[in-house]
């Protein structure tokens, strides 16, 4: 059976190696020239295993009031014109509610759990442990308030219930685990660490294990542009795709899998399906390391500004933000700025900020922070997207459990696989 996987990023391309695995002939399609180039290009390297609580909680509306006409927040939305955005702004409202947030978290947990377990798997099985900038020293969540340091015992805690090691630090303690943080002692509350966690990059393990698959027979269709999904009744029938000449053609399999992030529900819309995903756009930097001693080697998650940083190799990424505009990639200078402010002030000469690589991509968020793994209503369509700020925690699992089904398997961990 030959199954197409549209998308070459993270989740495609690990979709691909387990489809391989099972047996499946597997073939590619993707409009850049090399794997792992959008979404998965750049992110925040962190495989974070221990925030698994939505964006979509009971504190989030009343955060949102706060941030709103703030040029700098955390979070801005820029309201349009655009049923989708409205739609999926009242449904992430619903999915704040108490009883669903918690629903959402354990799922999130459990998949995350699995999904860290099954990285390990395949970066074995590939050879490819040295080839990403791995690092698994924990990921140490920082907090610059007593009265927001005052909640971390009882998320240590709840962290812990759902099977995720996780303790509360005094800011002593933190700068134990993390002696370059030692310029934040006057004004660091605290933190909270999760020693199991760990980093890497996203776009060369993707790359990476995408060559190993290439070796292996499966077939990438780099720089090609899918137009649309044919179809007859509930049948795909193929692919109509125009290559980097511009020549148009069809491909065709037995099955498709959807792995295209926020540009997933237009390539469905026209088959009757209705994805809840919108594209929230984020921002980066990586810049060379510019004082070792100065540069952090545990992950951080500064909690106030929601901005996160990985050492990967001699590199940081730090990364943050999130916009609710539509499908604009259009770099905003300020939000970079704040990003290398948030640099310079929390991690004095730990970069050479001059180097800095500013870039920005679209994160597929569903309302839910729930991906969408499963079954399509055609007879031979798949999903697996809409990982929203987690992508690079959650694909190993989320192609794990994909193939599982495709093969008439049950999940192994419980998640609410998506059933027509």
């Amino acid at each position: 059976m030959h199954v197409m996987v549209l998308g070459a990023g993270i989740t495609g391309v690990t979709t691909a190696w387990y489809l391989k695995q099972a047996g499946f002939e597997v073939s590619v399609i993707d409009r850049q020239p090399q794997a792992g180039q959008e979404t998965s290009f750049a992110n925040g390297g962190q495989i974070s295993v221990s925030h698994p609580e939505p964006w979509a909680n009971p504190a989030a509306p009343f955060l949102a009031l706060r941030w709103l006409g703030k040029h700098d927040a955390p979070l801005r939305f820029s309201p349009q014109a655009s049923l989708d955005q409205w739609r999926w702004a009242l449904s992430f409202l619903h999915e704040c509610l108490p009883w669903r947030a918690k629903r959402n978290t354990e799922a999130i947990a459990a998949l995350a759990i699995h999904s860290q377990r099954e990285l390990h798997r395949v970066r074995a099985a590939a050879g490819i442990e040295n080839d990403y900038d791995a690092r698994e020293q924990g990921i140490l969540h920082l907090f610059f308030s007593a009265s927001d340091f005052a909640h971390a015992p009882a998320r240590a805690e709840q962290l812990m219930q759902l099977g995720i090691e996780a303790r509360a630090c005094s800011a002593a303690e933190c700068l134990a685990i993390e002696p370059a943080l030692a310029t934040l002692a006057p004004t660091l509350a605290g933190g909270l660490y999760a020693p199991g966690d760990e980093n890497g990059d996203a776009m060369r393990f993707t790359g990476a294990l995408a060559g190993v698959l290439a070796r292996d027979g499966v077939q990438f269709h780099y720089q090609t542009t899918i137009e649309r999904l044919t179809h007859t009744g509930g049948l795909i029938d193929g692919v109509e795709v125009r290559d980097r000449e511009g020549r148009a053609g069809t491909l065709t399999a037995n099955a498709y899998v959807v792995c295209l992030g926020s540009f997933s529900p237009l390539m469905v819309h026209a088959l009757g399906e209705r994805l809840p995903i919108y594209p929230v756009k984020g921002y980066s930097i990586t810049a060379p390391v510019a004082d070792p001693a100065r540069a952090p080697q545990v992950s951080l998650t500064d909690e106030s500004r929601r901005i996160v940083c990985s050492r990967l190799g001699d590199r940081l990424r730090i990364a943050g933000t999130a916009e609710l505009n539509g499908f604009d990639l259009t770099i905003d200078p300020e939000r970079g700025r704040a990003i290398l402010d948030w640099a310079r002030t929390r991690l004095p000469g730990a970069i050479d900020p001059e180097q800095a690589q500013l870039w920005t991509g679209l994160r597929p968020a569903t309302p839910s922070n729930l991906p969408i793994i499963g079954k399509g209503r055609g007879v031979n369509l798949w999903y697996n997207t809409g990982h929203g700020t987690l992508g690079w925690t959650l694909a190993c699992g989320s192609a794990e459990i994909l193939a599982g089904l495709m093969h008439g398997r049950a999940p192994t961990v419980r998640f609410p696989v998506r059933h027509p």
